[in-house]
């Protein structure tokens, strides 16, 4: 059994935090160290899966519930317009290894991660 993951620890109340949202199975915050003027985490309650690959594999079903849930927050914070980020690896920026999924979103800069 490995430690609480941070988000975990959020969850139970243990490290505090404010939830904006949730259902029976996601919860959602704001990050700590915003890259846009919209910053939010979507975080599966369960720390199962260590990153979207994993969740893909394991439960395809709660991967869908998560991107929709992200959507509905974009609508509300962000008019719907969003970019939802997975970072997988270390190398590629995972510093909590519990999946979750990042929304930025309100008045993104022009070119950046454009595509």
């Amino acid at each position: 059994m490995s430690e609480p993951s941070i988000f975990t620890r959020i969850l139970t109340g243990e490290i505090p935090s404010e939830i904006i949202a949730q259902t029976d199975r996601l919860f959602a915050i704001r990050d700590i160290a915003p890259q846009a003027p919209v910053h939010l985490l979507v975080i599966p309650k369960t720390q199962e899966y260590r990153d979207v690959v994993a969740l893909a594999a394991g439960d395809p079903a709660l991967l869908a519930e998560l991107v929709a849930f992200a959507a509905q927050l974009a609508e509300e914070h962000c008019d719907g317009q969003f970019r939802l980020i997975f970072n997988t690896g270390a190398a590629a920026g995972q510093t909590v290894f519990h999946v979750h999924a990042h929304i930025l979103g309100g008045g993104l800069a022009e070119g950046t991660l454009g595509g």
